[in-house]
C-alpha cells in the first residue's frame, strides 16, 4: 500500500499506506486515527446524528458497509445491520456469510431479509420480468426494504456506506445529465420526512482505497468481488475516469464533491421541498409514493408472478432489456 522505506507522518514509523490527496503516508495507528477523525468531522459538519440515535446500518457484507458500521460502533454509536439477499446466485450466499460473521463475531443484532422467501423473487427474475438492466430492480428494492426496515424497527437513522468515490461518481453523472431532482438530494443527510427515515452517509470523506485499507488493518474480513450483475453499469464508467483525473491531480474527488454541498447544493434546496409536497401515499402498503401504487408494490406484483430466473440467463443477455 506505500512504498518501502515510507514513514509515518505523524510518529516517523514505518507506514503501511500513502494517501497523496493528503501528500502523506501513515502507519496503521495514525491511519485509523485519521479514518475516525475524518468520520467524526463529516458527522459533525453535516449534523449526522444526536447520541442517543437508534442506527441502522445497510449491510451488503463488502469493504464500505462493513467499515461503516464498525466504526460508528468504534465511535460509541448504537448500531444494528440489515442484510437483503438478493438471490444473485452464489454471490448473494457468498456476501451474506461475510455480514453474517462480522455480526456474530462481534455479538451485534444482523436483520436479514430474503427476497425470494419473503417477497416470492429475486433481483435477476426481477430483470427478465421487468426488461429492464437488473440494477435498476436492486436499487428500487434496497430503498424500498432499507426504508420500511428503518421505520418499522423504530431506528431513526438508517446508514449506508456510500463512499467518497461514490458519492463523486454520482455526481459526475447526475451533473452529465443535469438531473436536477437527483443533483438536489444527493446530500449526506437527508432528514426524515412524511414515511422517510433519516439517511445518513458517514463515509464521505473516506475512499473506496481507505476503507478497505481500515478493515484491512481491524481485521474485517469482506466481500471483495463486485456484483456480477453491475458489468457495465454507468457508474462503474464514472468512477474510472475519476480515477484517472485523481492520479494525475490527488485530491479532485474530494473538491468536486465536497465543494459542490458547499456551494450548489444549498441552490438546489428549493428544488428538493417541491419534490417533497408532490408525495402520496401507497394504498397497498402505505410508503410514500408518486402514485397510486409505489414502484415497489408494482414491482412485487409482476417480478414474483413470474417463473424464477437462474443468474447465469440473465449474465448472458437474456434477462433485462
Amino acid at each position: 500500500m506505500t512504498n518501502v522505506g515510507s514513514k509515518c507522518r505523524v510518529c516517523k514509523a514505518p507506514a503501511i499506506i500513502d494517501l497523496p490527496r493528503h501528500n502523506a503516508n501513515f502507519c496503521a495507528d495514525h491511519f485509523l486515527e485519521l479514518c475516525r477523525r475524518q468520520v467524526v468531522k463529516a458527522i459533525d459538519h453535516f449534523g449526522m446524528f444526536e447520541p442517543d440515535d437508534k442506527i441502522l446500518v445497510a449491510v451488503s457484507g463488502g469493504k464500505d458497509s462493513l467499515a461503516v458500521w464498525d466504526l460508528l460502533l468504534e465511535l460509541g454509536y448504537r448500531a444494528d445491520g440489515l442484510y437483503i439477499g438478493l438471490g444473485i446466485g452464489e454471490y448473494s450466499e457468498v456476501s451474506a456469510g461475510y455480514a453474517q460473521r462480522f455480526a456474530a463475531e462481534r455479538g451485534l443484532h444482523l436483520i436479514e431479509i430474503k427476497l425470494r422467501d419473503d417477497f416470492g423473487y429475486d433481483i435477476p427474475t426481477a430483470a427478465r420480468a421487468t426488461r429492464r438492466v437488473p440494477c435498476s430492480a436492486c436499487g428500487l428494492t434496497k430503498r424500498h426494504l432499507f426504508d420500511q426496515a428503518a421505520i418499522d424497527g423504530g431506528y431513526t437513522a438508517l446508514v449506508t456506506g456510500h463512499n467518497l468515490d461514490d458519492e463523486a461518481a454520482v455526481l459526475l453523472g447526475n451533473t452529465m445529465r443535469w438531473e436536477i431532482g437527483y443533483l438536489a438530494r444527493q446530500l449526506p443527510v437527508l432528514p426524515a420526512r412524511n414515511g422517510f427515515p433519516k439517511k445518513v452517509k458517514p463515509l464521505v470523506r473516506l475512499t473506496e482505497r481507505e476503507t478497505a485499507a481500515w478493515c484491512v488493518v481491524r481485521g474485517i474480513d469482506y466481500l471483495v468481488d463486485e456484483c456480477p450483475m453491475a458489468a457495465g453499469n454507468r457508474h462503474l464508467g464514472h468512477k474510472d475516469t475519476l480515477n484517472s483525473i485523481e492520479a494525475q491531480s490527488p485530491g479532485s474527488k474530494a473538491a468536486f464533491y465536497l465543494n459542490f454541498l458547499e456551494r450548489m447544493a444549498p441552490l438546489l434546496a428549493a428544488h428538493s421541498a417541491e419534490e417533497r409536497e408532490a408525495l402520496q401515499t401507497c394504498t397497498r402498503c402505505g410508503a410514500p409514493s408518486a402514485g397510486e401504487v409505489c414502484a415497489f408494490c408494482r414491482l412485487v406484483e409482476t417480478a414474483s408472478a413470474h417463473d424464477p430466473v437462474p443468474v447465469e440467463l440473465v449474465m448472458r443477455g437474456k434477462g433485462g432489456r
